[in-house]
């Protein structure tokens, strides 16, 4: 009979985080940190084996950031499945769940925000105003109370790495931060809590986003003036079913400058809205 691997501890305060990996250090461990926001899947368990790659424990954070919601967004709505995410980290290993409230992360008086400029501008940064600020100010937080060698994020939310890998330059915060490659489904659609959000209709239409930016790529790759191949995509992405395409851009791979030809490495990302629900997906761009 196959053994049911034990579940993670959980971790609820700064204090209890601390002491825990105090005690790994102490015993000449290195840590990767994992933030999440729950509703784990196989893309977030790729995360976690990508971290046991660069470290020896690995903390995987759950905690649904409520300032990186904007007021008509899915903050009450967004699942919280934490005995069954801690079921899914049992399987690959992850050695603490850190879950804290939002009063232990935000406590009474909080007044305190990291701000980003560049990289987080236009793309998700133009009709999310505040998600990036948010995003930073929690991730600041959990590289501080983690303390962690290393911390991996996927580049499904690349305008988010880029952002991520800025700040910690800029505040010589010493971690190391590792981009993991999108999982996807076996029809191409981009892994993501919110793809439950999706009905059986929206979810069969859903992988013509990635289809397009791959048929996108392919003709910049070979030499498709940019804008064209761009409109082209956004009227592939609303035939094929979606409601409206907040963006289909080709940035710079570094820096995520905008990009009128094919100069130098650079992804193509796209935001687009289905029934109810905004799916992101990117690839690289080389050239050819």
């Amino acid at each position: 009979m196959t053994a049911i691997p034990a579940l993670p501890p959980v971790a609820r305060s700064v204090a209890e985080l601390r002491r825990i990996v105090a005690e790994w250090r102490a015993a000449g461990h290195k840590v990767a940190l994992v933030p999440t926001m729950g509703a784990l899947h196989d893309g977030h368990l790729a995360l976690v084996r990508e971290a046991q790659r660069h470290a020896d424990k690995v903390v995987v954070s759950i905690f649904v950031n409520p300032i990186q919601f904007g007021p008509n967004e899915d903050f009450d709505a967004y699942p919280r499945t934490l005995d069954a995410d801690r079921a899914a980290l049992a399987t690959v290993g992850a050695a603490l769940v850190y879950a804290p409230t939002v009063g232990e992360m935000y406590p009474e008086g909080f007044a305190t925000t990291i701000s980003v400029t560049g990289v987080s501008e236009g793309l998700c940064g133009a009709t999310r105003p505040g998600h990036f600020s948010g995003v930073a100010t929690v991730v600041t937080k959990l590289l501080l109370q983690a303390q962690p060698d290393a911390a991996c994020f996927g580049e499904k939310d690349y305008q988010q790495l880029q952002v991520i890998r800025r700040f910690v330059r800029d505040l010589d915060i010493p971690v190391e931060i590792v981009g993991v490659p999108t999982v996807r489904e076996a029809d191409g659609l981009a892994r993501s809590s919110r793809n439950a959000y999706l009905s059986v209709e929206e979810r069969a239409a859903a992988p013509a986003l990635h289809r397009t930016l791959s048929d996108t790529a392919a003709a910049i790759r070979a030499g498709a003036a940019v804008d064209a191949a761009l409109e082209a995509g956004r009227r592939a992405i609303l035939a094929a079913g979606f409601v409206s395409v907040d963006y289909l851009e080709l940035r710079a791979a570094e820096g995520l400058a905008p990009l009128a030809a094919l100069d130098r490495p650079a992804r193509l990302l796209v935001a687009a809205r289905i029934g109810k629900t905004r799916l992101i997906d990117n690839i690289p761009v080389e050239g050819a």
